[in-house]
């Protein structure tokens, strides 16, 4: 089994580091996706090596999709690799799970009508109008669709993460 993260620069560390570090304590693989090669650098300077550019992912290879917050998410949601990605999860009832600004990407693929989901507060009106049904929870679970809203919710995105890949 493997996961794809998608992130940029100026990702949350921990929302991308927690999640990457755990998948990897599960012996899953897991590799990065961004929007340049190289290395991507968090808001707190963290480095992560990127392993594949945005077209470069397949991603019926892949078996979730983690999308951090910070700003990375705002620079991949004007692609539209990563966009018709996020739609591929969504559509074919895939595993996503999405922190902090990390669901701006599924508000630009317009995946969340109809879906309960949290994220940001910053964030929260916009998801909204998308026509998401956001409830202010540390994290929501609608079928294959994990969400939370910001770092210190990690421990309960990360338990409903990994219920949801025990499920599969």
């Amino acid at each position: 089994m493997k996961a794809l993260l998608l992130s940029a620069d100026g990702f949350e560390d921990s929302e991308l580091l927690v999640p990457y570090y755990r998948l990897k304590e599960e012996a899953l693989a897991v590799d990065i996706g961004s929007n340049k090669r190289g290395k991507i650098v968090g808001k707190h300077a963290y480095e992560v090596a990127v392993d594949k550019t945005l077209p470069e992912i397949t991603p019926a290879d892949y078996a979730i999709l983690i999308l951090p917050g910070g700003e990375a998410p705002s620079i991949l949601r004007q692609q539209q690799v990563a966009l018709d990605i996020a739609r591929f999860f969504m559509q074919g009832d895939k595993p996503v799970a999405a922190i902090c600004h990390g669901p701006q990407i599924l508000i630009s693929a317009g995946v969340l009508r109809g879906r309960r989901a949290t994220c940001y507060q910053a964030v929260a009106e916009e998801m909204k109008e998308a026509g998401a049904r956001y409830e202010d929870q540390e994290v929501i679970v609608d079928g294959q669709l994990v969400t939370s809203r910001q770092p210190s919710d990690l421990p309960a995105f990360m338990r409903e993460l990994m219920k949801l890949l025990k499920r599969r």
